[in-house]
């Protein structure tokens, strides 16, 4: 009985049902609801970044946005959305290849030039800068320092505080890609120091961290075992980092409603509470976020649902 009062709900889209109903016509191969989806979504840049993103995951394996962009190849929307997916297929195929294993150049190259026409036909969306940076991870040796500063600059005049954005370069920096835990962390602190009171980015902290611990298991190979993840969240360090980031964020931000597109970001902040024992800011956590979780970065620590279970049965009565 506790298990299914407890037990998470990983919708795939958040909670935003107007996006499921789109990614349903993708199946059927209609174009048109993706469409009527991204005229309707207006100016909320969260919102947009979050379902384009979810479109191209449904789209990756499909022709819909190619016939969108037959009958209509000047849409903005539709060369948008055509340059997510077209990283999405890069990021697939370098998943199939396997970890550390490089991947064709011409299918990077070609993402590439679709973020960049994507960038002019709609020269004031961040998007296709976040898509940008992102595919920008799978050169073998990135991209030249200048050109991701030109690209960053890019995407900073149009959204300084978009989350997404900002995740994409942690990643970059990352030491799992193209940088070290030292750069990663510099940056998540610097952005982090920078945002106003109540905007998400505080919360690149907790996504380093769990960047760091990734690393960490690539790299120990069969003695994974010996990573505890309980030593690397459970630290005043990183409890500190917790508390710092709901306190900036979460308690400067408005109301207690968890957006479709701000979901991942709570559960990194929520995950790392847990991890942390700070059972005074990850009990409320929990309950803004009642059924509604997305699996990483639960997967990274293991088993999604008895982590959250266990959490939620054990602080279910904290005040």
């Amino acid at each position: 009985m506790a298990r299914d009062r407890f037990a998470p709900d990983f919708d795939p889209d958040c909670g935003d049902s107007a996006l499921s109903s789109a990614r349903q016509d993708i199946v059927i191969g209609r174009w048109q609801g993706l469409r009527e989806l991204l005229r309707a979504t207006g100016p909320d840049r969260t919102a947009r970044g979050h379902r384009v993103r979810s479109l191209a995951q449904a789209c990756a394996g499909s022709s819909t946005v190619e016939t969108w962009l037959a009958a209509e190849p000047h849409s903005a929307d539709a060369l948008v959305l055509r340059a997510a997916t077209e990283t999405t297929r890069a990021f697939n195929v370098a998943i199939a290849a396997g970890r550390g294993v490089p991947i064709g150049p011409h299918r990077v190259d070609s993402a590439v030039l679709a973020c960049l026409a994507a960038a002019e036909a709609c020269p004031d969306d961040p998007t296709p800068w976040i898509s940008l940076i992102s595919v920008a991870r799978l050169y073998p040796s990135g991209v030249r320092r200048r050109e991701l500063a030109r690209w960053w600059d890019e995407l900073h005049r149009r959204d300084p505080h978009s989350m997404e954005g900002h995740v994409q370069v942690l990643h970059y920096y990352s030491a799992r890609w193209h940088g070290t835990h030292g750069l990663m962390y510099d940056f998540a602190r610097d952005a982090a120091g920078a945002a106003p009171a109540g905007c998400p980015l505080p919360v690149l902290v907790q996504y380093a961290r769990v960047e760091e611990y990734r690393h960490a298991l690539d790299t120990a190979g069969d003695s994974s075992t010996s990573v505890g993840p309980g030593r690397h969240w459970n630290h005043e360090g990183a409890l500190g980092d917790v508390r710092r980031t709901w306190e900036r964020w979460i308690l400067g931000r408005a109301g207690s409603e968890v957006a479709p597109g701000e979901l991942r970001d709570v559960n990194y902040l929520t995950h790392a509470a847990c991890m942390a024992g700070a059972e005074e800011v990850a009990a409320p956590l929990l309950r803004m976020l009642g059924r509604r979780f997305t699996r990483t970065p639960w997967s990274y620590t293991g088993d999604p649902v008895r982590q959250i279970v266990r959490r939620r049965t054990q602080w279910a009565s904290h005040p």
